[in-house]
């Protein structure tokens, strides 16, 4: 097994473009992989290309229908169905939009068959992560579901157990569906609460069925939740999970917009945060599934002060030379921000926090709203696995 981590990137991932005033603006992955670049960490990584994916490996999660209705929508816009999700304010159809959506699901493919053929330990993908998308249609941004893909690919090669942790301000609604009866797949989510946010789904009680029952698990978070609650939350529920399934691949999409700047949501996550998350996946995937690792990016939309620093941070760690905090931001990089975007970036990695939370073990408040969240999860899920809430 390769020492180094695989990064996968195509500069065609950026024609995965809805148009001037839609808020996933694909600067922001052209702005990462500059950073990436900046830091010198595209030569700490064997750096990747792959096919886009073709309409058998499609047909894992999406119906022929639905891709037949993507081609012609992408060969001409103005055809789009809006009965397939297409055509609409959230998912704009644009010309090339099958042939950009199936690249950047090939890239999480190819990361995925990399990490299970032993060819690297880890794979990161930050332009993946489009968890919305369902079988017969686009949602929330998301055209074709790379990561439900790239799971979908894992089992087709052999996997028994995959467990899928989304840490996206969003419910990681798409995935969740595609493995809602497969005992196969454990899907974690940890969002904003339903109530105040897109796409209204992930309660607690959403715990899967059927052979499945107990593969998914919901942490709802509330409104404003900040690093101490969203990383108190984290900690008290995924790792047991992950102790108890033993999964071969763990499976991880990194949303940047719990970011407390982010325009589209309303949690209070510092980079800082982010960043521990990502160090305790990596802890957890040498920890519970032999070090195979594919790392996802996912939402976001402070597309120039947050989701480059966040996943070069993911990048770093992902390859074994985790960016310092307290590094300043090359001034090349912000440069090359000022010519993209008009704007100054931002000066160091870091947002100044020393994120820390209080263990779950240590005891919990029934009063509090972020115990509340996590204590209802862990009732509704952790029993249907023979695990004490």
């Amino acid at each position: 097994m390769s020492g180094r981590a695989q990064l996968m990137w195509d500069d065609a991932v950026t024609g995965y473009d809805f148009g001037d005033t839609h808020p996933m603006d694909p600067v922001r992955l052209a702005l990462t992989m500059g950073l990436v670049r900046a830091f010198g960490l595209d030569t700490a990584v064997d750096l990747r290309s792959a096919k886009p994916v073709g309409d058998s490996t499609l047909r894992l999660v999406h119906r022929q229908d639905y891709v037949a209705a993507v081609r012609a929508a992408s060969a001409d816009p103005r055809s789009a169905d809006q009965s397939y999700g297409l055509g609409t304010v959230d998912d704009p159809a644009f010309a090339g939009m099958h042939e950009a959506s199936a690249l950047i699901a090939g890239l999480s493919v190819g990361a995925a068959e990399a990490v299970w053929r032993g060819e690297t330990e880890h794979a990161v993908n930050f332009t993946g992560g489009l968890h919305h998308a369902m079988p017969g249609s686009a949602a929330g941004f998301c055209v074709y579901n790379d990561p439900a893909l790239a799971i979908a690919r894992l089992l087709e090669l052999g996997a028994e157990r995959v467990a899928y942790v989304d840490v996206d301000v969003h419910h990681g609604d798409g995935v969740q569906a595609a493995f809602w009866e497969d005992p196969r797949v454990l899907t974690i989510s940890l969002h904003e609460h339903p109530r105040t946010l897109f796409p209204q789904t992930g309660w607690p009680e959403e715990t899967g069925s059927g052979a499945g029952e107990g593969a998914a698990v919901n942490v709802a978070l509330p409104a404003g939740t900040g690093d101490a609650g969203w990383l108190r939350a984290f900690h008290a529920v995924v790792p047991e999970l992950l102790a108890d399934f033993r999964p071969q691949v763990l499976v991880t999409q990194h949303g940047a917009d719990t970011h407390f700047e982010d325009p589209l949501a309303h949690l209070a996550v510092s980079l800082d945060a982010q960043r521990s998350v990502m160090e305790s996946c990596h802890e957890l995937a040498h920890r519970y599934a032999d070090g195979r690792w594919v790392a996802l990016g996912g939402g976001g939309y402070a597309v120039v002060d947050v989701v480059p620093r966040s996943w070069t941070h993911l990048v770093g760690i992902a390859a074994h030379v985790p960016v310092d905090p307290e590094s300043v931001v090359p001034p090349s990089w912000r440069d090359l921000v000022y010519a993209r975007t008009r704007q100054l970036g931002p000066g160091r990695m870091t947002d100044g926090r020393t994120p820390a939370w209080q263990a779950w073990e240590d005891g919990y408040d029934p009063a509090d709203r972020l115990d509340q969240a996590v204590l209802a999860s862990r009732k509704a899920a952790f029993p249907l696995r023979g695990l004490l809430t």
